[in-house]
């Protein structure tokens, strides 16, 4: 039983070296890119390739403001520009845009000027379990 369970775990543990020399990979990754620019005011342009995904703005956003600007996760991010079909891009502040109602919504947009969540949610976008099944 022992060697049983030797075996096992030493075909569980070469399994993904097995899978690479085969042509076969597996693994989290991002199927898309984002690029923040600093604007005046504040204010942070998010423009992506690869989706056009809301997850994927507020990824962008909540990634920049925790490993850039060194925010707190409970910071708060607000849409100061909605999302613009031409260029593919969302502007964003930390601070709420004047006038608008900032109560957030329960489904995710980049489409409503007010719209928020705290850094760390919108971080957390950027680990969602895609899995990459691809061949080489």
């Amino acid at each position: 039983m022992r060697v049983l369970k030797i075996t096992a775990v030493t075909a569980i543990m070469l399994l993904p070296a097995l899978a690479e020399a085969v042509g076969f990979r597996f693994g989290v990754y991002r199927g898309f890119q984002t690029d923040v620019t600093p604007l005046e005011n504040g204010t942070y342009r998010v423009a992506v390739s690869g989706s056009s995904a809301p997850v994927t703005y507020w990824c962008g956003i909540g990634d920049y403001a925790i490993t850039k600007l060194r925010t707190k996760a409970t910071q708060r991010i607000y849409i100061s520009r909605a999302y613009e079909k031409g260029t593919r891009t969302v502007e964003f502040s930390l601070t709420p845009p004047d006038g608008v109602d900032t109560t957030p919504g329960y489904s995710i947009t980049v489409k409503r000027v007010g719209e928020n969540m705290s850094a760390g949610s919108a971080q957390g976008y950027c680990w969602d379990n895609v899995l990459d099944l691809g061949f080489r």
